[in-house]
C-alpha cells in the first residue's frame, strides 16, 4: 500500500466503498481514492465494527488513510464467506457519517520547534506566510487525529492541519532525520519514532517515541488517537520522562 498521500489529497469525494482482492490472503475495503478525514473516519469505524465481531481465520486488519486491508488464513476462513461478511457490514450503515473514535486516547506531546531540532522552520514559515513563532503556535493550536501507521515502526501520520499547510514535500530527500522529528507537508504531520530518510519538512522534535520493541505494548499511538503538540524549551525536552508521560496520558 502507498502510505504517503498525494500532494493534492483534499478535498475528497467519498465513496462508494468497494471490495478488492489483495492476493490470496487479503481483501481490501476501499472507501476513497485520497486522504480525507471523512474517509479516514469511515475506515476506522468499519475496522472497529469488524473487530467487535471478528470472523475466525482473520489474521489482522491494517487501516490506512483510505482503505482497510483484511488479511486472513484461507485454510481457516473461506474467501467467499469473508467477502460476503464484509459486503454485509458495508451495507449495514453509512460509514461516511462515522464520528472520531469515542474511546480514543488523547496525547499531549512536548515539542521543541526550530533551530537544530527544526531546521526547516524558516522555509515552512515562508510557505505558510507566518512568522516562525506563529508556525509553532499554529501547528500546536489544534488536536490532530492519527490517520494511520506505516513506512517505519510506529511512524504515525496525523491530520488534518489548516489550509495554509497545503504545500508540497521537498523535491529532494533528506538522508536522515532523527527519531521524534515533527515533519509536515500536504496538511499532514508525520511523527517517526526511528531515524528515517524523508522528503517532509522538519519543524521540530519531540522526545516522545511511539515505538518501543522491548515494551509489552510496542506501539503506543494507534489510528484514531488524538494528538496535540505543546511547544516546550530545551530544558523540558531534556527532562522528559516517557514513563511518567505514559501514566498521565488520558484514555
Amino acid at each position: 500500500m502507498n502510505h504517503t498521500p498525494p500532494d493534492n489529497a483534499s478535498p475528497a469525494q467519498p465513496g462508494p466503498a468497494r471490495l478488492l482482492i489483495a492476493g490470496d490472503m487479503g481483501i481490501l475495503v476501499e472507501f476513497g481514492e485520497v486522504y480525507d478525514p471523512i474517509i479516514n473516519a469511515a475506515v476506522l469505524g468499519f475496522d472497529a465494527a469488524l473487530q467487535a465481531d471478528l470472523p475466525a481465520g482473520v489474521i489482522e486488519t491494517v487501516p490506512s488513510f483510505r482503505s482497510l486491508l483484511v488479511r486472513f488464513d484461507p485454510l481457516k476462513l473461506a474467501f467467499d464467506r469473508l467477502w460476503d461478511r464484509l459486503e454485509t457490514l458495508l451495507a449495514a450503515r453509512d460509514w461516511y457519517q462515522t464520528p472520531p473514535p469515542q474511546n480514543r486516547r488523547k496525547w499531549v506531546l512536548p515539542v521543541v520547534y526550530g533551530d537544530q531540532r527544526g531546521p526547516d522552520l524558516a522555509q515552512v514559515a515562508d510557505m505558510t506566510g507566518l512568522r516562525q513563532d506563529q508556525v509553532a503556535d499554529n501547528h500546536a493550536s489544534q488536536p490532530l487525529l492519527v490517520a494511520m501507521l506505516g513506512f517505519s515502526p510506529g511512524l504515525a501520520y496525523l491530520g488534518q492541519l489548516p489550509e495554509i499547510w497545503q504545500f508540497s514535500r521537498k523535491t529532494e530527500i533528506s538522508a536522515q532525520v532523527p527519531s521524534g522529528s515533527v515533519l509536515v507537508a500536504v496538511r499532514q504531520t508525520v511523527l517517526p519514532s526511528t531515524a528515517i530518510p524523508t522528503g517532509w519538512w522538519q519543524i521540530g522534535q519531540t522526545p516522545f517515541l511511539s515505538f518501543n520493541p522491548r515494551a509489552k505494548t510496542p506501539f503506543l499511538l494507534a489510528p484514531g488517537d488524538e494528538v496535540r503538540f505543546e511547544p516546550v524549551s530545551e530544558a523540558v525536552f531534556a527532562s522528559f520522562d516517557q514513563d511518567t508521560f505514559l501514566r498521565e496520558s488520558t484514555p
